[in-house]
């Protein structure tokens, strides 16, 4: 059933995630309409780094205890309750996922139409959102702001169409935990999952079609990363999958590692191969948006190659992070206003070169810049320093041999380039390092014009660029 009329407005927004923040106070007089086919919040509320990060913690929690005789405690784990370490989770974040729904919808936003269902762009200023009950909608916009975000990649695996797997989409909300569970995947995902699942008492195994765990990161992070990981799951790097099937209740998988036929079973399997950009999704190549692989490309400004067509958020970044999302949204909603003349001053940008992300596995690592390759492929001259989390009292402390922080330093300017640390607090340590390199302080500032208070975890960051 379809509605031939099409409905006219100021702005159409895609997708809830960073998306749903773009209607301020100051757009109250624009006609707006939201489409959103899911939870309200996108991603990183539902699926993504929230729930994930709650499940890490107690993952944390619970390798503490299990590991707390190093430290003279006697500790045991009685019980694992994995519904009550879900209902937890869910129980928080549901609750505001619903409330941002109801406040679109309760009347107080009234410039604000939401339209739930798929939204399929027919040419670049119009889509048409097929609802659960069959109707279909037409809207138009003066302007599109495409944030839809992206979808786990289901690798062309044989046989993995034919059995019943999980994504990062729907493994945390499982009913019970398996005895036995399979992670394809080797990037933060299943860095991420892996430890969870594996700290709740599965039998993991990861396989990995790369040599290591991490590979986008420093080398030196993803060869320990893969290193300490291999000491608690089964990692099976340099393995390509060559059959799936499921055999009873369980999965069996087939994969070729240096020339070898080996054979894994499980009883539940996690696809955490990445994430995918829904450009390809929403039509926008068909209605002549310039795109590459998914992916919608845009300008300094967040303009697609349509006028009035923009896009930001997962769906048009290379770097698939909530905060650079949220940063761009704050930029994009002055470009939007400016556009219309409604906005003094120029329209922004965002500068990614300094943005930092982290994976909270087990350890932590996270990263910021240029890795020692990327300096070197590049030309650059360099020093590199690297400090052991063992080398401080609050190293000692935790009892730590194997975290450590590397900089990459330019040899001349003594800007630094690159941080990359692997090892507990790892995502707060680099805070500092993050803010020395956008505001150009060289490393000898950054080492000797402050204070590190003493003894706490920030001197492994100080002992590092000392170190240079």
């Amino acid at each position: 059933m379809s509605n031939e009329e099409t409905l006219d407005f100021d702005l159409v927004i895609v997708g809830t995630g960073s998306g749903n923040s773009i209607p301020g106070p100051e757009f109250d007089h624009w006609n707006i309409a939201i489409i959103e086919k899911g939870l309200f919040g996108g991603t990183c509320l539902n699926v993504g780094c929230i729930p994930s990060k709650m499940f890490v913690y107690a993952a944390d929690v619970a390798e503490t205890i299990r590991n707390s005789s190093r430290y003279g405690i006697q500790a045991d784990i009685e019980e694992i309750n994995w519904p009550a370490i879900r209902d937890r989770v869910f129980g928080r974040i549901d609750p505001i996922a619903q409330g941002g729904e109801e406040y679109r919808l309760g009347g107080e936003c009234p410039n604000i139409t939401v339209f739930r269902g798929t939204g399929q762009l027919v040419d670049e200023k119009t889509l048409e959102v097929s609802g659960s009950d069959g109707q279909i909608t037409r809207l138009s916009g003066r302007h599109i702001v495409l944030g839809a975000g992206a979808r786990p990649f289901i690798p062309p695996y044989p046989g993995l169409d034919q059995v019943p797997f999980h994504t990062s989409d729907t493994i945390m909300r499982i009913d019970s935990l398996p005895q036995r569970m399979i992670i394809f995947g080797g990037g933060y995902i299943a860095a991420e999952l892996g430890h969870v699942f594996e700290a709740f008492g599965c039998e993991v195994t990861i396989i990995n079609r790369g040599e290591r765990l991490l590979r986008r990161e420093d080398d030196d992070i993803s060869v320990r990363f893969t290193e300490i990981v291999s000491q608690r799951i089964d990692v099976r790097c340099g393995s390509e999958v060559t059959k799936v099937e499921q055999v009873g209740n369980g999965i069996r998988v087939e994969t070729q590692r240096n020339e070898a036929v080996e054979i894994v079973e499980g009883d539940m399997l996690l696809v955490a191969a990445g994430r995918v950009p829904n450009g390809d999704l929403l039509g926008a190549s068909d209605v002549g948006i310039s795109c590459e692989e998914g992916r919608v490309l845009v300008d300094e400004y967040f303009r697609t190659s349509r006028e009035g067509v923009w896009a930001f958020g997962d769906i048009s970044n290379v770097h698939q992070l909530k905060h650079l999302a949220n940063a761009e949204v704050r930029a994009l909603r002055q470009n939007l206003l400016k556009a219309e003349g409604e906005r003094d001053g120029p329209m922004l940008s965002v500068d990614d070169k300094f943005v930092p992300h982290a994976v909270f596995g087990h350890p932590q690592v996270a990263s910021v810049g240029l890795t020692e390759r990327d300096a070197k492929e590049q030309g650059l001259s360099i020093v590199v320093a690297r400090k052991d989390y063992g080398a401080t009292a609050y190293g000692w402390a935790m009892e730590d041999s194997e975290g450590f922080c590397k900089l990459i330093v330019d040899a001349e300017s003594r800007q630094l380039l690159g941080a990359h640390i692997i090892g507990p607090q790892a995502s707060s340590l680099i805070q500092s390092l993050v803010q020395g390199m956008e505001f150009g302080q060289t490393v000898d500032q950054l080492a000797s014009q402050q204070f590190y208070i003493h003894p706490a975890l920030t001197e492994v960051v100080e002992n590092a660029l000392l170190e240079v």
